[in-house]
């Protein structure tokens, strides 16, 4: 390319595969990347490799492409796709898109707009097989030998007259059946399907769970509507990892979306470090209202940080154990109670342990055994809180409809803080006549 190679540039991308082309995008310059994607778009892998781009990028693209440069690209990708690129648009220009569309293009792609990007309805395409239940075999083949555009054939749904989901029927047994046989004949009627309006992690836990292809989706009618394919269920998957990794650490996704802008991305985060400020603020109330314990025995300060430090830590773990098992459908209202005991249970083992160590370690350092028995039973009972602390917090926020994850970060840490360092005082106040001056 830099050569100005052009032909030769033209005969590899035409040999590389789309995602291959769409991750040596992502590692160009800007400039690079323009000279690249004026040979990409004389290929017919422009739409792939589009899709296989991350969101940074195919934001950047899209909005310096005209309407009609975006509409003779998304004409040739899947809708669900197309409908992925046309949601990283402004409404204005969208529409700008949709018009320059020739109308029997832009239908399916218009009807999945309609739909939140993270439902069913949004994830879903609309190119798929379904055939009427009074068909036979051999006309089934037929209909598929003579369809290109479908996504995939391994599941052939069968609809009745009203185009209702009546069942399905696997490739396999299509073409081990008798020619003559009618496909309401062959045809499973237990078919696992999901509302338009489910929520793309739902949809996602239901193909994991059943070991599917692709999952069908039905609207209020019970019509069928489209399908959701397993790839498309493993970028779900990917997303929904990512942004509870994100919330976890106090900040959001969208932080790709902005660049290097630094505005933005400081509007994402300043929330999260304010509720961190705040509960630093609060710790230091504590340690202010402690001051007089504090000014006695000031070896007490020695402690302070692994008080702090091990009980985040096991909040940290408790709350992340659970944000995950609740994404996953592992442990869910019913099953909370006894999630909760397990996790009471360990934090109380482990602060027993940590609780001996660091005890012990107060004994040698400061010769004092009940500095010794303060800050063992400090540890004990700060981490036990914090299992629990990390376990209630996360489900108040799933009752509250907020996601969890964002429980697992500032919140669930600043908690254990304040309350780790609150223990800690309150005992060594309580047995204040006990330890050494």
């Amino acid at each position: 390319m830099r050569k100005g190679a052009v032909t030769n540039l033209r005969r590899i991308v035409e040999r590389t595969h789309a995602a291959d082309l769409a991750a040596i995008y992502g590692d160009m310059n800007d400039l690079e990347q323009g000279r690249f994607f004026q040979v990409l778009k004389q290929s017919d892998l422009v739409g792939e490799v589009i899709a296989h781009m991350d969101p940074v990028n195919q934001q950047e693209l899209v909005e310096v492409l005209s309407p009609e440069e975006v509409a003779h690209i998304i004409v040739e990708m899947d809708s669900d796709d197309a409908a992925d690129i046309l949601n990283l648009l402004t409404e204005e220009i969208r529409d700008d898109v949709l018009t320059a569309m020739k109308r029997e293009d832009s239908e399916d792609i218009e009807k999945l707009l309609d739909y939140p990007e993270d439902s069913a309805g949004g994830l879903m395409t609309t190119s798929f097989f379904a055939l009427p239940e009074g068909m036979t075999a051999k006309e089934a083949v037929e209909a598929i030998q003579g369809d290109e555009d479908a996504e995939t054939a391994f599941y052939l749904y069968v609809v009745d007259e009203a185009g209702h989901l009546a069942g399905v029927v696997s490739l396999r047994k299509l073409i081990t059946s008798s020619p003559a046989t009618k496909l309401r004949s062959i045809m499973s009627t237990d078919v696992i399907n999901v509302d338009v309006n489910t929520d793309q992690e739902q949809v996602a836990r239901l193909v994991s769970k059943y070991d599917l292809l692709a999952i069908p989706v039905v609207d209020e009618e019970k019509k069928l509507s489209g399908i959701i394919t397993v790839d498309d269920v493993l970028d779900v998957l990917r997303e929904e990892a990512t942004e509870d990794i994100y919330k976890m650490a106090g900040t959001s996704q969208e932080e790709l979306l902005h660049g290097n802008r630094v505005m933005p991305i400081f509007r994402i985060r300043i929330p999260w470090l304010a509720v961190n400020l705040i509960g630093g603020v609060l710790t230091g109330t504590i340690l202010w209202w402690f001051r007089a314990t504090i000014e006695e025995i000031i070896a007490l300060l020695s402690f302070v940080p692994v008080i702090t430090g091990m009980g985040g830590n096991v909040g940290t773990q408790t709350s992340s154990i659970l944000v995950r098992a609740f994404a996953t459908g592992r442990v869910d209202f019913d099953s909370l109670p006894s999630h909760l005991w397990k996790e009471v249970r360990v934090g109380f083992l482990l602060g027993i342990v940590c609780g001996a160590m660091v005890g012990l370690a107060a004994l040698i350092w400061h010769n004092d055994p009940y500095l010794g028995v303060v800050v063992a039973v400090s540890m004990m009972a700060a981490m036990t809180v914090a299992a629990i602390m990390g376990t209630l917090t996360p489900a108040l926020f799933r009752k509250l409809k907020i996601d969890p994850a964002v429980a697992s970060g500032p919140f669930v840490t600043t908690a254990n803080d304040i309350t780790g360092i609150f223990i800690y005082l309150a005992a060594a106040t309580l047995m204040l006549k006990f330890i050494k001056h």
